[in-house]
């Protein structure tokens, strides 16, 4: 890669800012939180033991960054429900990246519970990159491109 497209990489990727929005321990297990069915400030802290200023605040943050939702509970108008948006839904791919990775690489052991397809009843399948016609790369089959010599997406 030339020097100014390894430049380019590292200045103007969005990687930076999405760590901003969501790059810290918390935030992910907020996340894991709700998409497992936790809404309520309560349950996240019960649930979590995060420190009540902590959580008030990376959930401000989440919302202030549209992966999370603040909306009366139905239930209990008094209370506030926190959902994921379409934005926060689709860092469910990220999040079972990190979970995996952290089974091979951290634990050395597989995560209980298992996440599984509802329809098969099967473990989902390993997370991974994939070209525009589904087959599976390395790394050694990636590069960086200039958006505009990049075809059709």
């Amino acid at each position: 890669m030339r020097q100014d497209h390894k430049k380019a990489v590292l200045t103007e990727c969005s990687l930076p800012a999405a760590l901003e929005a969501v790059g810290e321990r918390w935030s992910f297990l907020i996340l894991r939180g709700v998409f497992n069915g936790l809404h309520h400030f309560e349950e996240f802290q019960s649930t979590l033991g995060i420190a009540r200023n902590i959580l008030s605040n990376r959930l401000a943050r989440l919302v202030e960054h549209e992966i999370l939702q603040r909306e009366p509970d139905p239930a209990d108008r008094r209370k506030v429900a926190y959902r994921l948006t379409e934005k926060g839904r689709e860092l469910l791919p990220v999040l079972i990246a990190l979970r995996q990775w952290g089974e091979r690489w951290v634990s050395g052991v597989p995560s209980n519970p298992v996440l599984v397809d509802r329809q098969s009843r099967r473990p989902v399948a390993p997370m991974t990159v994939v070209s525009a016609d589904g087959r599976p790369l390395s790394l050694s089959e990636l590069e960086w491109m200039d958006l505009s010599e990049v075809g059709e997406t």
